[in-house]
């Protein structure tokens, strides 16, 4: 019993851990490194020993989880995991503007199990839904734990050459081509004004058409940084003024398989 002084009052009941686990970045491509190669041995632990879960899809939790279990051994078999999913309208509008009660996704870390929150690839929260999960926990008081693993927009920004000291992720650019173009002249101005890094995505098979845009509608000076393929045998990173993009013997394009980061600066 816990005394205040002038009465006696019961333990209070452990909760449980939320662990932001990563995950590897070849989701959905055709080459994979071994995961042993992509995340760090004390990440694959933790991920083991987990029996709960909060995730976008549980089909790919469960291919995730079988590719751990590879390298280090389940404590729990994939078919006894409890395992919740995002509601599927934070999936692609994310979870990021408070609309999402995500407690009840939570209960059995208020219960006293510790429960890893993961998404389809790299780190969740960070350009994938979570953070109405983070929050949630938060408010509820329960511990939050960041694994370490592969996040790519800091691997493309570490690769661009780009400003380290001043960036800015917006996100998805508008997928019409009119909105889209409009949209990189106001990140190119922000950019030239500022010096601010501006990084974005694409849904894979709009790679070439962002491509096109940004070669259609950025200045010769600007500074273009592609990243695909991270962490995989096709990686390729490039980063030159958009002139030299320009050339026939300019860099290969991402294809319309393979998940890119894009960024431009001065």
């Amino acid at each position: 019993m816990v005394t205040d002084g002038t009465r006696s009052m019961p333990p209070r009941a452990r909760t449980g851990r939320l662990y932001l686990v990563p995950a590897p970045l070849d989701f959905g491509c055709r080459e994979q490194l071994p995961l042993q190669d992509q995340m760090p041995a004390a990440t694959l632990a933790v991920a083991a020993r987990l029996g709960h879960w909060v995730c976008e899809n549980a089909k790919s939790l469960r291919a995730y989880l079988g590719r751990v279990h590879a390298v280090v051994p389940l404590a729990a078999p994939l078919q006894s995991l409890q395992i919740a999913e995002l509601p599927r309208e934070v999936h692609k509008k994310g979870d990021h503007g408070g609309g999402h009660d995500a407690t009840a996704l939570l209960a059995d870390a208020c219960a006293g199990h510790d429960v890893g929150l993961t998404s389809e690839a790299g780190m969740p929260a960070i350009a994938d839904p979570g953070s109405s999960v983070v929050r949630a926990a938060h408010t509820l008081g329960l511990e939050i734990v960041p694994l370490v693993g592969p996040v790519s927009l800091m691997l493309a920004l570490a690769a661009s050459g780009l400003n380290g000291q001043n960036f800015a992720f917006v996100g998805y650019l508008p997928s019409d081509g009119a909105g889209r173009a409009h949209r990189i002249r106001e990140l190119e101005a922000l950019a030239g004004r500022t010096g601010q890094t501006q990084m974005f995505i694409e849904t894979p098979y709009r790679n070439a058409a962002m491509m096109q845009t940004l070669l259609q509608t950025l200045s010769s000076t600007t500074r273009l940084a592609v990243s695909s393929g991270l962490t995989t045998g096709n990686a390729r990173n490039f980063s030159a003024p958009v002139a030299h993009w320009r050339k026939p013997l300019a860099p290969p394009s991402p294809d319309n398989a393979t998940p890119a980061v894009f960024a431009i600066g001065p």
